[in-house]
């Protein structure tokens, strides 16, 4: 059988077969895009990583500049000849097909220097929706030419669940098992995994938090007797290509913007905050990156004490950002460390035996100098929420509040300050209602959840327990 043909030339971009990936912790072999995306995390507990940073050219953030030409630019030198011909633009055109708004992700100014930039008109209502489409119809690709079957595990703190069903529902080639905490999501995000009736989807609810769930996927993605079984992986922003698909919202941001900004991203496992940084790995101009986290403060505190350190996630409004132990941080300090893999393992397995670990001083001030963080409480959340409302006429989720919180704190005297909002305020309707004495008005896809009956499964937050659940789905076949 002739193979099928590969990706080359996309829109002035050369993709070739150079693109490879190496693990954060350095004890596996370098790979290409398709493994990267298939495994999600590198077989010695690492993250995957290209090997070196490609170059984004500056047409790409033209304000002519339409979304699937930027995401064309940004994200093919990271495929190489990895997948067929043709497979990135039909994912584009699928994900753009999904949005409701011509620009995908615009930006809208609230006040002179201050933007959000609006990433919930998707499937789902969330940002999730822009990686996980992607992923999902590269996912088909990938499998279509190997002939393989892939069983992805995802923890979730909401949105990602959420997104990760829509996108593999009723997928001919992957079983998908989501794994939310149990009680620990809002209703509306809930009902988006639970409601989808697809046969290749199993939904988990957790006795735990969510970095419990993440553990328990890290641990199931690494367990022999399962991979024995059949091809594991995971579309946590832990795999390359949902942190890949991230970066375009950057770039197309500041084409509409016309030059550079300060970007506050609220973050729970600091991936969409990473994307941005990746951005600027590849050319992007940027005046730097906050990163806004509520009252489960791990990564504030990294950043701001040189100690970074676990404690048990605390219930918030901002439920997807109660987060302790952020995946995606292992990224920003190898890229910190100058790409030093031993460094890199030494701070993770401290981190992993002891529950925390304190900087060096370069570390720390190179760390900083990727990044800053913020701390935004729920007094500060709740009022920030009212504060839109009563200064532009806006509605906004708590995840939103939180960044906006942040963004206000910024000096604009430098240039512009973009807040990315991250979920449509229905999303979180009891949390808003509360503050604004009233429900926001439903994006069109949360009112189309109806009373619609719910299928999940309720496991202890075991290894034992989730890996029985586990077992028998995919023993099914």
């Amino acid at each position: 059988m002739t193979p099928p043909p590969r990706l080359a030339t996309t829109i002035g971009v050369m993709s070739t077969s150079s693109a490879r990936y190496v693990s954060t912790r350095g004890q596996s072999p370098e790979t290409d895009f398709t493994d990267a995306l298939l495994r999600g995390i590198a077989p010695d507990g690492g993250l995957y990583m290209p090997t070196t940073w490609p170059s984004l050219s500056p047409a790409a953030w033209t304000a002519t500049a339409d979304y699937k030409s930027i995401a064309l630019q940004a994200i093919a030198p990271f495929i190489g000849d990895a997948l067929p011909a043709g497979a990135l633009d039909r994912a584009l055109d699928r994900l753009t097909a999904g949005f409701d708004h011509p620009l995908v992700t615009p930006l809208v100014e609230l006040e002179p220097g201050l933007f959000v930039l609006e990433l919930f008109h998707g499937p789902t209502a969330a940002f999730k929706d822009l990686a996980m489409q992607l992923v999902a119809s590269l996912t088909d690709e990938a499998l279509a030419a190997s002939g393989e079957r892939l069983t992805i595990l995802t923890a979730t703190s909401g949105d990602t669940g959420a997104a990760a069903v829509r996108a593999f529902a009723d997928a001919k080639s992957v079983d998908l098992v989501v794994l939310h905490p149990l009680d620990r999501v809002s209703p509306v995000q809930r009902k988006q995994m639970t409601t989808v009736e697809a046969d290749n989807v199993l939904n988990l609810a957790v006795r735990g938090d969510f970095d419990d769930c993440q553990r328990l996927v890290k641990g199931l993605l690494a367990d022999e007797a399962l991979r024995e079984r059949g091809r594991l992986s995971s579309v946590n922003s832990i795999n390359w290509a949902r942190l890949a698909g991230q970066i375009p919202y950057y770039v197309s941001a500041t084409a509409q913007l016309g030059g550079a900004a300060t970007f506050v991203v609220p973050t729970g496992n600091f991936g969409d905050a990473f994307a941005g940084i990746a951005a600027t790995k590849m050319g992007l101009p940027s005046d730097g990156f906050v990163a806004a986290v509520n009252q489960n403060d791990a990564l504030a505190r990294a950043l701001n004490d040189g100690l970074y350190s676990r404690r048990p996630a605390v219930e918030s409004g901002s439920v997807s950002m109660d987060v302790q132990a952020p995946s995606n941080f292992e990224r920003l300090v190898f890229e910190a460390t100058g790409r030093d893999a031993e460094a890199t393992r030494g701070v993770f397995e401290t981190f992993a035996r002891d529950g925390a670990v304190a900087f060096d001083p370069d570390l720390l001030t190179a760390l900083r100098n990727q990044v800053s963080a913020v701390s935004i409480d729920e007094d500060e959340t709740r009022a920030e929420i009212a504060h839109a409302h009563q200064a532009w006429g806006r509605v906004v989720c708590p995840h939103t509040a939180v960044a906006l919180a942040a963004a206000r704190r910024q000096d604009r005297s430098n240039g512009p300050v973009v807040a990315l909002s991250t979920a449509h305020p229905s999303k979180f309707g009891d949390f808003v209602s509360n503050v604004l004495g009233f429900e926001p008005e439903p994006a069109n896809v949360i009112a189309a959840l109806g009373d619609k009956p719910e299928r999940l499964t309720i496991v202890d937050g075991t290894m034992d327990a989730t890996r029985d659940a586990v077992a028998a789905f995919s023993d099914r076949h």
